[in-house]
């Protein structure tokens, strides 16, 4: 069975709280631990180990010149979506990379955007089970009207945490 991480720990910790107040609450407290994902606004709908839900509404500040959402604020939330999938499970002694992010934009988006990330029984077991390693995330993205309007592939490994950050770097480059 899968010890609670310090991710887990902190998302229960809100259940003391209205469950009206959930949403917010979980936003802003990932806001401040990572500020560029409170700053383009992103909203966490949803955080179990199923599937995280993630929405950014088309503001001005996430626009591009053609009043849409700009690619680096879709991939900004694929890349969120897809790294707290993975954060749900990591062990606390493991450190989360980026190591590869594919997107494809293959539509014009209208609106908001949703992600909805999963990992498959298969690949939670081989977070857990293995020192380092790689794992591709489910993300699908798609818009206020139900259009998908980027593919995207992430790419996430793990190290162990007390590695220093040069060989972080290379064992990702790996």
């Amino acid at each position: 069975m899968e010890k609670p991480n310090r991710l887990n720990r902190s998302i229960q910790k809100l259940e003391r709280y209205p469950k009206s107040w959930h949403t917010r609450l979980l936003s802003w407290s990932i806001g401040r631990v990572v500020p560029f994902v409170g700053t383009a606004g992103i909203r966490f709908d949803k955080m179990t180990k199923e599937e995280v839900v993630l929405t950014l509404k088309n503001r001005k500040k996430v626009q591009n010149h053609i009043k849409q959402m700009h690619a680096a604020a879709t991939a900004l939330l694929a890349e969120t979506a897809s790294g707290m999938m993975v954060g749900m499970h990591l062990p606390d002694d493991k450190l989360p990379l980026m190591k590869n992010m594919k997107i494809d934009y293959v539509k014009r988006s209208q609106g908001n955007m949703k992600a909805i990330a999963t990992l498959t029984n298969e690949q939670v077991a081989q977070i857990m089970r293995e020192e380092k390693g790689e794992v591709m995330v489910a993300v699908t993205i798609t818009d206020e009207v139900g259009v998908e309007p980027v593919v995207c592939e992430m790419l996430w490994a793990w190290i162990p945490k007390q590695r220093k950050n040069k060989e972080a770097v290379a064992a990702v480059s790996n």
